[in-house]
């Protein structure tokens, strides 16, 4: 019989599919056959020259999956499929019906199966496919992923079990992620009495990393749909600052963070060069993980020469400094399938942070 977990979470950015890797990492040494699946994916990608969610594209990439990769991914939600179901141009519980299908097939195939919501409780309910409702179809037990903390992360659990109540699915335990190391046992234990008498078991989770709260160079020069003039290991490269090279050029040098992306404006050529040139230096190899140079003027000739002969990391864009600052800042780094640095990471984290014994046991 195949073992199945509904990995749901209280909302987006608490380390669900950060969760789920790791999961299949940690099963692949006690079960045989591991399997995912995410029921419906709300973001599309093509992968492989199909339409699938980009969950299930990572994990199909990351533990070669990808022969599976349709049963994978049995519904993607286009940007006009809301309203086609509203209209009633589609069903769905034609829906539903092709992720049971799914779900079966995997079963068949699987002896341990990770079946992956997609954001809160309610999320896809509007096409008939919540979370809950979908973990109940799929008599799949749930284990429910928050953010690390007490008071606000106790409100959002209660306020998703309240949907897997009224869906009649079963929550059996709670995984909080982001835990600070210096107040996790803590965490962990007044947790542990805000839902013992509903006999819900918490397990801790991983510790907040920076490292995988942090993106990517590669992931923010698609992003900001930049070119990036670096190669394989630069690109791979954790952006752990973005600063802005506005002061003058020695505070700029003075204030450089560990491996800091650096937006510079165009025009500041004695800026560019500068950083281009203390790229060769240990010392400052460290802080400089690449640059950003923004503005419409354009890069002098010498100043470009220089940025090539230092082999330094770039990215250039037309809009303003500011802009791009704003668009980086809005935006939480998500683990892609060639951020082979964070996966490799995401293992060994798991290897101490996860109780996999104690989840298994709970399903």
């Amino acid at each position: 019989m195949c073992k199945k977990i509904f990995v749901a979470s209280t909302g987006q950015n608490t380390g669900k599919t950060t969760t789920s890797i790791s999961l299949l990492h940690l099963a692949r040494k006690k079960y045989q056959r591991i399997g995912f699946i995410k029921p419906f994916g709300p973001k599309v990608i093509n992968y492989l020259g199909q339409d699938v969610d980009v969950d299930a594209a990572l994990v199909a990439h990351v533990y070669d999956m990808e022969d599976d990769l349709q049963l994978m991914s049995p519904v993607v939600l286009h940007s006009q499929t809301t309203r086609k179901v509203l209209d009633g141009r589609i069903s769905a519980d034609g829906y539903l019906t092709q992720i049971e299908e799914a779900v079966a097939a995997l079963e068949e195939q699987c002896d341990f199966l990770i079946i992956e919501g997609a954001g809160h409780s309610g999320v896809g309910s509007v096409v008939g496919l919540g979370n809950a409702h979908v973990a109940k179809r799929l008599n799949a037990p749930v284990l429910m992923v928050s953010g690390g903390g007490v008071g606000s992360v106790i409100d959002d659990i209660h306020l998703n079990l309240s949907t897997f109540r009224e869906a009649g699915a079963e929550v059996r335990a709670i995984l909080p992620n982001k835990l600070l190391q210096s107040k996790r046992e803590m965490t962990l234990h007044y947790l542990d009495l805000a839902f013992r008498d509903l006999g819900i078991k918490v397990v801790g989770g991983f510790n907040y990393s920076p490292i995988l709260a942090n993106p990517t160079l590669r992931y923010l020069a698609s992003l900001l749909k930049l070119k990036l003039h670096a190669d394989q290991e630069q690109g791979s490269r954790i952006v752990m600052n973005v600063q802005l090279g506005a002061a003058s050029t020695q505070r700029v040098v003075d204030k450089l963070a560990e491996s800091s992306l650096i937006i510079v404006t165009s025009s500041r050529d004695e800026v560019i060069v500068m950083l281009a040139t203390l790229y060769h230096l240990p010392e400052f190899k460290g802080k400089i993980a690449g640059l950003l140079i923004a503005g419409i003027s354009p890069v002098a000739d010498i100043v470009q020469r220089v940025l090539e002969d230092a082999e330094v990391p770039y990215m250039r864009t037309t809009e303003s400094s500011a802009d791009v600052y704003t668009a980086i800042q809005a935006d939480v780094a998500k683990i892609r399938a060639d951020d082979d640095q964070k996966i490799g990471l995401v293992q060994r984290l798991a290897e101490n942070d996860l109780d996999f014994e104690t989840i298994d046991s709970l399903f």
